[in-house]
């Protein structure tokens, strides 16, 4: 028998001095009042997880919610892009405050903190997951209804921070049409299983290009097989975004926040009714 360690979440015997695990989740700032926790995640990169972040964040809040974004995405952060800030995140000797939108949407990210905005992020994978934990220690998140984190593509380093640190209440998984794409959401989705993340429902970006002169919708990507997947884990299609040059134009321009359409108003409210 090899000696003990004491560290039970990583031995498989069954001795008398046993404990259960212990939790890995972090305390929140102590002046945060944070409601619900919800993940945007995404399988690869490319497939918009950032707009639907955004829109979704902006959607709950039009449903009367004080929302704010988590930008987890250390290394691509994009958020304040699209909410069209770029002053520095002030603080206080209690904590980190989070920039404000021109709507009231709370908002934290890397480039909030970076001397310049477009300067690189090159860390290692556990400092980049020491700082989204940070993002929930440091930041005073005041009177949050719900937390929209963005994360980066992928089941690497952060995502498995989020879901170990964080209190998530449930995530929504962003794809695309593509036969490929789809094949990588069941990674996603089988991560959330495993961690034991309750899997809101799949959203399809780049779903459709609606003509405007005739409004005939073409599948620029492809034919989705979104349904085929949700129906295989029993998982819920919340919406199919379009390719809709309006939304570019906005998110480049710093004001997402008028997007028109209600498209994400079935997911709003099913966050909202968590």
């Amino acid at each position: 028998m090899s000696e003990c360690t004491h560290d039970c979440s990583s031995c498989g015997s069954d001795c008398g001095s046993r404990t259960e695990p212990q939790s890995l989740l972090e305390k929140p700032n102590a002046m945060s009042s944070i409601g619900k926790v919800i993940g945007v995640v995404s399988g690869k990169g490319g497939v918009g997880k950032t707009l639907v972040s955004s829109m979704l964040a902006v959607s709950m809040q039009r449903l009367g919610k004080k929302v704010g974004i988590m930008d987890a995405d250390i290394t691509g952060p994009s958020i304040p892009k699209a909410f069209g800030i770029h002053q520095k995140a002030d603080a206080c000797e209690f904590g980190i405050i989070p920039a404000r939108t021109k709507m009231g949407l709370d908002i934290m990210s890397i480039n909030l903190l970076l001397e310049n905005e477009s300067d690189p992020v090159v860390w290692r994978g556990p400092v980049i997951a020491g700082v989204v934990k940070q993002f929930w220690t440091d930041v005073i998140w005041k009177d949050i209804d719900c937390l929209v984190v963005d994360m980066p593509p992928g089941t690497g380093d952060v995502p498995l921070t989020v879901f170990q640190s964080l209190p998530v209440d449930g995530i929504v998984i962003v794809t695309s049409p593509q036969e490929l794409v789809s094949m990588i959401v069941e990674k996603a989705v089988k991560m959330a299983k495993l961690m034991n993340i309750p899997i809101l429902g799949i959203i399809e970006n780049m779903s459709y290009f609606e003509c405007p002169d005739c409004g005939k919708r073409h599948s620029i990507y492809g034919e989705s097989h979104i349904e085929e997947i949700a129906a295989q884990y029993d998982i819920p299609v919340l919406a199919k975004l379009p390719i809709d040059p309006q939304l570019a134009k906005l998110c480049d321009q710093g004001t997402i926040e008028l997007f028109e359409g209600e498209w994400l108003t079935e997911a709003a409210e099913k966050v909202a009714s968590l």
